[in-house]
């Protein structure tokens, strides 16, 4: 099997190629050989490679500076997916694409499930959204799966800043009413990895979006906590921690104060789960020493 994997630097592109290195023939394009916000490329490319299963690993993922580059964020996230989805049809092969927690509000006062009206609230999710739409307009066989606060050691993210800060200030202050799971890409490759399997021995489930994260939830606040824990576990200088509430941390772009997702339809359609964000986080953290 060829799978093409779109992305090649991100954190969920980088747990992919490690951990689907035995599945297939592996076909990984960074944006200097496949250009989202290019169609004409995508199409010449895919048609080139011929792949039995793409999956879209690349986004625009600056969520503050897609308030001030609304063009590129679509053209990346919402265009280029839409155009991925159309050669995949055309191929008859399958896509895998990642969504965000970030097409919803926030305002719900329980976990989202995929039944519930999407509602960004700035052009990240927006862009996000449209590219979900975009899929599922091309009537490809696909899986949009949604997930929220990705980390792992690789790139620019909460877990590493994080450590960084946590070591170099003696102070440390942490939005602490914005409520999600913290999801490893190492969860999130698994994961896939298992979808991919059992479309393969013929127990796929039904296509279409599912929410996929791991388990549990915490605040952003809870999150720099069990990671300072861990640093003080391994003998390390660690800053005293601060909640604080969103006001008193403003952006560009607003975030959901609720990112929790009710993953139990990918449980129950494929029989995919994850483990908790506290197991997760250790495994991460383990493979980093």
């Amino acid at each position: 099997m060829k799978i093409l994997i779109c992305g090649q630097q991100g954190q969920v592109a980088q747990a992919l190629q490690a951990t689907l290195s035995g599945v297939g023939t592996l076909v990984v394009l960074g944006r200097d050989r496949l250009d989202l916000a290019r169609p004409e490329h995508i199409r010449q490319q895919v048609r080139h490679i011929a792949p039995d299963l793409i999956i879209n690993a690349a986004a625009h993922t600056a969520v503050d500076l897609a308030e001030s580059e609304p063009e590129l964020a679509f053209a990346i996230n919402a265009s280029g997916p839409g155009v991925l989805a159309e050669e995949a049809a055309l191929l008859g092969a399958p896509l895998i694409h990642y969504s965000t927690d970030y097409v919803f509000d926030g305002s719900k006062p329980a976990p989202y499930n995929e039944a519930d009206t999407p509602n960004p609230l700035g052009v990240y999710g927006k862009s996000k959204l449209a590219g979900e739409q975009a899929i599922a307009a091309a009537h490809a066989q696909h899986l949009i799966l949604r997930t929220s606060w990705v980390y792992s050691s690789h790139g620019r993210n909460f877990l590493l800043t994080m450590q960084r800060l946590l070591q170099e200030k003696p102070e440390l202050r942490v939005v602490a009413d914005q409520i999600g799971a913290p999801t490893w890409a190492g969860s999130i490759a698994r994961s896939t990895l298992a979808l991919i399997e059992r479309w393969q021995a013929g127990h796929a489930g039904a296509w279409g979006t599912y929410h996929l994260t791991n388990q549990g939830e915490t605040s952003w606040f809870g999150f720099a906590q069990a990671i300072g824990n861990a640093l003080r576990e391994q003998g390390k200088p660690c800053a005293a921690l601060l909640p604080i509430p969103s006001s008193d941390y403003p952006t560009p772009a607003a975030r959901p104060s609720n990112s929790r997702l009710d993953c139990s339809r990918l449980q129950r359609e494929w029989g995919v789960s994850q483990p908790d964000w506290q197991t997760a986080l250790r495994e991460c953290l383990a493979g980093q020493a």
